[in-house]
């Protein structure tokens, strides 16, 4: 059995790489679950309704988010009537959403996750023990666990991982926009990478125009950043699962861009 994700979405370019490769991603590993996290996919800020339902629209089961998650006003109401978009569990209590949802297939039933860390970023609730209530919840329906760790640091992102070893398939992070080459499955049986990359503008500076970027650097001033131009790269993972067990068998990093081109 096989869930594939799909990194953050960045904006259009984001978008329209997805609709490109996602029903050929479909044809050649025909995963039973797929999942995106899209908190980025409404003009590198965000998401609203009508793009959650285009991507739910192209077949996909699930979306994570982040920090970005309440950028556009809209999602306050849309959020919690949609089980399918969640955002990080470990917002504070009152926050519109859920941070868990379940997806049911002919292979069986798979949980997803969304938490957020705390290093370099907001201060929210603690990742670790909103993770211990939700898989325990989890395990009670499904052996099968996914976990979006949005998060900063790879300290914090492992850390997590090797927490929940043998109790989730996998954790994948999110967030910083660039594919990690340590994708492996740890002693329990839980997969790992530290992060999944993105989707989005290949030649901008984490998706956004890059003169931009490299001007704030220089003078520290304060710039509006905006998403960069095609062209677009689509980075993903493909996670088979032990359908006895729940544990990940192995990991499969995906890359399409100008240098690694798409083979069916």
């Amino acid at each position: 059995m096989k869930l594939l994700f799909i990194g953050d979405i960045m904006g259009s370019p984001g978008r329209d790489i997805v609709k490109t490769y996602l029903p050929l991603l479909k044809r050649k590993y025909q995963p039973a679950f797929v999942v995106v996290n899209g908190e980025n996919s409404a003009h590198g800020r965000g998401i609203t309704e009508k793009i959650a339902k285009e991507l739910f629209g192209l077949g996909v089961h699930a979306i994570t988010m982040g920090n970005h998650t309440w950028d556009n006003k809209e999602i306050f109401d849309y959020i919690d009537g949609e089980p399918r978009l969640i955002r990080p569990a470990n917002f504070p209590q009152g926050a519109p959403g859920n941070g868990i949802t379940y997806i049911k297939q002919s292979e069986g039933e798979l949980a997803v996750i969304n938490l957020q860390g705390r290093t370099f970023l907001p201060p929210l609730d603690c990742p670790f023990q909103t993770a211990d209530q939700l898989v325990e919840q989890a395990r009670k329906r499904t052996k099968y666990i996914f976990v979006d760790f949005h998060a900063e640091a790879t300290s914090e992102k492992q850390a997590l991982a090797w927490y929940l070893d043998g109790r989730v398939t996998a954790v994948v992070g999110t967030h910083t926009h660039v594919q990690t080459a340590d994708e492996r499955v740890l002693p329990q049986g839980t997969g790992f990478l530290c992060d999944v990359g993105m989707c989005g503008p290949m030649n901008g500076i984490l998706g956004m125009d890059r003169e931009t970027v490299i001007r704030k650097f220089m003078t520290q001033l304060p710039a509006r950043f905006e998403v960069a131009g095609e062209p677009a790269q689509l980075n993903a993972v493909l996670i088979t699962i032990d359908k006895a067990t729940g544990n990940a068998k192995k990991l499969e990093r995906i890359r399409i861009d100008a240098d690694h081109p798409f083979m069916e």
